[in-house]
């Protein structure tokens, strides 16, 4: 989004032809991605249409990151009233009520919107429609019954969970992110199939908020993340009483007398069927990609998403396709970035590329999982001579200090201790990884962490204790301890 206060150009206003609205940029989706093109590219001058049927800011607000993260807020001021005895904090088990964090979530989500409103991007000269966009032709979209031509159109339609097709699970109904944060009533019993990042994250905050939480997770939990970081989160979640059923897929589900009855397809050590109050489907994400014309325009396409090149531009070379239904990494902060690259593309003509590879994701269970870059079977698939650091969250101060131990840093480096990735599981994660995806982007070697001056006590300390860790061989080896050896018999 663009900030307050900053310089911009009186607005260019779409103009009316005949019966055929023209404006320089043309936007179908008003998510994160969408929002953040149509901010800087009509501040910048450009006349720009931003199409929307549904709720302004898109999942992210209004299903996904806002509302999530609030009811993880939430969970974790329940449990911060279990474990205060640890701090000498006595009291009794939280009296959670449960209506009263929805009021929480919905009330977050109210204090966001006047930033993404329609109102807002009025002001700022944009020319909202509220209604489904499609393409007519390759140069020419229609929405609420008006057609537009632009010089530049971007598809920023976003995702949605996918539905699996599991044999009765239409006719019992489920939850998606889209459909969670409406519950009104605690869920007795929520049954979670997906071990993803949503899985994992919505398993816990239920489980802290109340609830018995179980998760049917098909492969492993949070597989694309390091053994060692997921085990940390795994033990969490467990020792929390979230029951994690791993390796193991759902064939049937059925309700009856209002319980849920999941049938797994596997070996468990919790029996064939696990029955619940709930069921959460949090299975993977799906693009936005039907009813758009895309055919009509010449967009190529997959079921995974539109296809484009690096700079994000599609088959057809005046559309350009962001975020999720790109079919690339599947985050709110990706699609603020492809923004930017559509910008540059856009307007200015610079051939401004993708690059992924400082890429950073967060998993916000507790301990918080962060990574940037390659992981360590990555590097390696890549054909990097790789050497791995690590540090641990029961070495820094500040976690000792806060009780908050669990965790541990593990550094990814190539020749010459050049950072190739790096993940972070412990307190506050998401919130250090930011160093390392910087370090990553700028081509830094290790000795600009390991030399690094911090402030005492941090979590922050835990990156330079790894960086450091590089050197403590070569520092304290023999050949060290001669070349002191002689240096000390010439100094006064």
């Amino acid at each position: 989004m663009v900030s307050p206060g900053l310089p911009s150009l009186p607005p260019k206003r779409p103009d009316i032809r005949g019966d055929v609205l023209h404006a320089d940029l043309c936007i179908i989706g008003a998510g994160s991605g969408g929002l953040s093109v149509a901010a800087g590219a009509v501040q910048m001058g450009a006349s720009v249409v931003l199409i929307e049927k549904a709720e302004m800011g898109g999942d992210c607000l209004n299903t996904g990151c806002v509302p999530s993260k609030a009811l993880i807020a939430a969970a974790h001021m329940a449990h911060a009233h279990r474990i205060g005895g640890s701090f000498g904090i006595h009291g009794a088990e939280p009296d959670v009520r449960f209506p009263e964090v929805h009021e929480h979530v919905h009330g977050v989500i109210g204090a966001i919107a006047p930033h993404d409103s329609v109102e807002r991007f009025e002001g700022l000269g944009v020319m909202v429609i509220r209604a489904a966009g499609r393409f007519v032709d390759r140069q020419t979209v229609e929405a609420g019954g008006q057609r537009i031509k632009a010089r530049r159109f971007v598809v920023a339609t976003g995702s949605r969970a996918a539905v699996p097709p599991i044999k009765g699970l239409a006719e019992a109904g489920y939850l998606t992110n889209e459909t969670i944060f409406d519950l009104r009533e605690r869920p007795q019993h929520l049954i979670v199939v997906g071990g993803g990042p949503i899985g994992i994250e919505m398993a816990q905050a239920f489980r802290r908020l109340g609830s018995e939480v179980t998760v049917i997770e098909k492969f492993g939990i949070l597989a694309k993340d390091e053994p060692e970081a997921v085990e940390v989160v795994r033990a969490s979640s467990q020792n929390e009483g979230v029951r994690l059923v791993e390796k193991v897929g759902v064939s049937e589900v059925r309700r009856a007398d209002g319980a849920v009855t999941v049938t797994l397809e596997g070996e468990s050590a919790y029996g064939p069927a696990i029955s619940g109050s709930h069921i959460l489907i949090a299975a993977g994400r799906r693009p936005n990609i039907e009813n758009l014309g895309l055919d009509a325009a010449g967009i190529a396409f997959t079921p995974g998403g539109i296809t484009v090149d690096a700079r994000l531009i599609t088959s057809n070379r005046k559309v350009f396709a962001i975020g999720d239904v790109a079919g690339g990494p599947q985050f709110t902060h990706i699609a603020g970035y492809h923004a930017g690259i559509v910008i540059r593309n856009a307007l200015f003509g610079l051939p401004a590329r993708v690059d992924y590879k400082a890429l950073p994701w967060v998993t916000y269970s507790d301990p918080e999982l962060a990574h940037a870059g390659l992981t360590e079977a990555e590097a390696r698939k890549a054909g990097h001579k790789v050497e791995v650091l690590g540090w641990t969250f029961a070495s820094n101060d500040r976690a000792q200090a806060e009780r908050a131990t669990e965790g541990l840093a593990k550094v990814i480096l190539g020749p010459k201790g050049r950072i190739l990735g790096a993940t972070i599981v412990g307190p506050r994660a998401g919130e250090l990884i930011g160093t390392w995806g910087l370090a990553i982007s700028a081509g830094l070697k290790i000795g600009a962490i390991a030399s690094a001056v911090l402030p005492y006590p941090t979590l922050s300390e835990i990156s330079k204790r790894a960086a450091g860790s590089y050197y403590t061989p070569k520092l304290f080896g023999a050949f060290t301890r001669r070349l002191v050896g002689f240096v000390q018999r010439f100094l006064p």
